[in-house]
């Protein structure tokens, strides 16, 4: 069997902010002196890379008989067809096309995503939104996984 693993890391301007931010506590800090600017540019730092990093650490894979995506682990059972959604696609499946009732698991900042409809008839959940930067081969990997 194949395997999958993607992890969906947060862009590098997300880290520049991060930057960005602690200079802003420092300079809030400013007026109390150097030692409580330099410990919120720190601070600050700190804070905004640890939030920037739990969010970028979601990962996507394909393990055993299931499929793994951040919290939610689906059996490679219960997974339907898989449609691979090119930009324009994706966006229209995270917005207007959405059903509230389906697992999304979606970070805005990666463009292409794959939708897998869930066929398990004890689970109201129609279909997983799969924000992925490589929604073919992780297609793949499902289709072949399913066929064994």
């Amino acid at each position: 069997m194949q395997s999958y693993e993607e992890r969906l890391t947060a862009p590098r301007s997300w880290w520049f902010i991060t930057v960005l931010v602690g200079i802003s506590c420092g300079l809030i800090l400013l007026p109390l002196g150097p030692l409580p600017m330099l410990g919120g540019v720190i601070g600050g730092i700190v804070l905004a890379g640890a939030v920037v990093s739990a969010y970028g650490s979601v990962r996507i894979r394909v393990v055993a008989d299931s499929l793994v995506a951040g919290d939610a682990r689906i059996p490679l059972s219960a997974l339907g067809e898989a449609e691979v959604l090119e930009a324009e696609e994706a966006r229209a499946w995270r917005t207007h096309k959405a059903d509230p009732r389906a697992f999304m698991l979606l970070r805005a900042y990666v463009p292409t995503a794959l939708r897998v409809r869930i066929t398990d008839p004890e689970d109201p959940t129609p279909y997983a939104y799969l924000s992925t930067r490589h929604p073919r081969e992780l297609a793949e990997v499902l289709a072949a996984a399913r066929a064994l």
